[in-house]
């Protein structure tokens, strides 16, 4: 009996070549048709990485697929239930390509891109069966079950995996690896406070850290339920791992309203953590000390960065306001935190950090800057009037000239500050230190930056270009901008503290 459902279900998987698969995460779900290929019960299917239902299986690999061989007559389909990985092994990937150009050639031009390839943007799955059904209803044994229990997970590896892809699917969703921009300005403030004051209060520091991280991400989440209320990350089809947002909600991973509920809770346990240090400094949570404004402004920032009414990004102040949550606000209260611990008494001097501040500021803009290049188009289409926006509109096509001219102004400006700063360092060592020239290292990635923007932006104003591939290969240049930003607060706090031990 075994052998002849084998046969059938093998004859129909043979005569098909269309199934349609079905995904679900969080209660999103999500059905496609594919062209498939089977290798036994195994089953090859070629689809593009940012897809739905790609990003799906990525986070729940259990599928339910239907295959129903075209002429058939009444109601005869194979129901599977299996689990999807994307293969990896370059030898099943060759597999896998030759097995799915045996179906179909419609998408040969995609499979043998060499730019698509390079950017991770065509993959191809593998479905292991663990149930199939097989439905004939002509038949007098209309349901037959085949198990496959050797390609079932075991319990440990159910678990242990789905602990690993939730805990990724909510890092995803707050940006975590974009924590650095909070992480700067914070260290920066805690390392001018041990140059002033000679001391340091780590639990309060890290206390301080985290409020500031939970406010940075419920911006973040925040940022993407607004974009999705406007449509502009759905209308944004350059996306990429530095804009377009965490793309949540256009990949089926979760769903607005619950984007909306990660987004106040984020923010609300940012203000208690707040109001505890307030508490803690001044005998009361509303004490309306310099943290709590610094705090209130921070708050107002990170909500109103897109949300309706005030949508700061909109209207064009969102590098603006990017620029001073992450600058001069974090660094003011982290500074202000460690000077109250440690002398309740004495009157905040903080013209220090808040030149120090400075660089980090312009540098976080520029990452926001540079990463609006691939946002133009659908920044444009839903009425974001970024500065990118407002400077690269052209006739048919941006013009990023002006734009590039600002982002390069701005790293030489960068540099010359620091210079400045340091020299300043010498000439009063209340304010800065010398020590604060290692910052100027970093000078090396923003050259890098310009000499492959530079590239990029000829490349982009030629004749023959590919305006639809060039965005991507901006990508350099926003990694070599972050770089810069991270490693130039690092180095700058290093300093203070270099300053303070030496």
């Amino acid at each position: 009996m075994n052998n002849q459902l084998d046969e059938k279900i093998m004859n129909m998987l043979d005569d098909a070549e269309f199934m349609t698969i079905g995904t679900s995460v969080g209660g999103n779900s999500s059905a496609s048709n594919v062209y498939f290929a089977n290798d036994g019960f195994d089953i090859y299917f070629f689809t593009f990485n940012p897809t739905r239902k790609a990003e799906q299986i990525r986070v729940n690999p259990r599928v339910q697929c239907v295959v129903r061989p075209d002429g058939t007559e009444g109601i005869r389909e194979l129901q599977i239930e299996g689990i999807a990985t994307q293969v990896k092994d370059p030898q099943e990937v060759e597999k896998a390509y030759h097995m799915v150009l045996g179906v179909t050639s419609a998408f040969k031009e995609y499979m043998e891109d060499e730019f698509l390839k390079k950017n991770n943007v065509v993959g191809y799955y593998k479905i292991k069966p663990t149930v199939i059904k097989y439905v004939d209803f002509f038949a007098k044994n209309r349901f037959e079950w085949k198990e496959l229990p050797e390609n079932h997970e075991s319990l440990f590896s159910v678990i242990f995996k789905g602990v690993l892809r939730k805990i990724g699917l909510y890092m995803r969703a707050v940006r975590a690896p974009f924590f650095t921009a909070t992480i700067a300005p914070v260290a920066l403030g805690g390392a001018v406070a041990f140059f002033n004051l000679g001391n340091f209060n780590w639990s309060l520091f890290w206390l301080t850290l985290l409020g500031a991280i939970l406010a940075h991400a419920g911006t973040n989440v925040a940022n993407d339920y607004a974009d999705h209320l406007s449509r502009n990350d759905e209308v944004n089809k350059l996306a990429s791992p530095f804009n377009g947002g965490s793309r949540m909600i256009q990949a089926g991973l979760m769903s607005p309203a619950k984007v909306f509920v990660i987004a106040v809770v984020m923010f609300i346990v940012s203000i208690v953590v707040g109001l505890y240090i307030n508490g803690i400094l001044h005998g009361s949570i509303f004490a309306l000390s310099p943290l709590f404004w610094c705090g209130v402004v921070g708050v107002i920032l990170g909500v109103f960065y897109t949300v309706a009414p005030v949508q700061f990004s909109y209207r064009g102040f969102g590098d603006l306001g990017v620029m001073l949550g992450f600058g001069p606000v974090m660094a003011l209260g982290s500074h202000y935190v460690q000077k109250q611990a440690l002398l309740p008494m004495a009157p905040w001097d903080y013209l220090s950090v808040l030149t120090a501040s400075v660089p980090v500021a312009i540098l976080i803009g520029l990452v926001l800057f540079i990463n609006g290049f691939q946002d133009y188009k659908a920044d444009r289409e839903v009425g974001k009037r970024t500065w990118i926006v407002r400077t690269a509109e052209g006739s048919d096509v941006a013009n990023y000239d002006k734009p590039f001219g600002i982002y390069k102004f701005a790293l030489y400006f960068t540099f010359a500050y620091i210079l400045a700063l340091g020299v300043l360092g010498i000439v009063s060592s209340d304010v800065s230190t010398p020590w604060v020239l290692i910052a100027l290292l970093p000078a090396l990635l923003a050259w890098k930056a310009i000499n492959m923007g530079n590239d990029w932006l000829d490349r982009w104003n030629g004749v023959d270009a590919d305006r639809d591939k060039l965005p991507y290969e901006l990508l350099l240049v926003n990694v070599f901008t972050i770089g810069t930003h991270f490693s130039v607060a690092l180095l700058l706090s290093l300093g203070y503290w270099l300053a303070s031990v030496l």
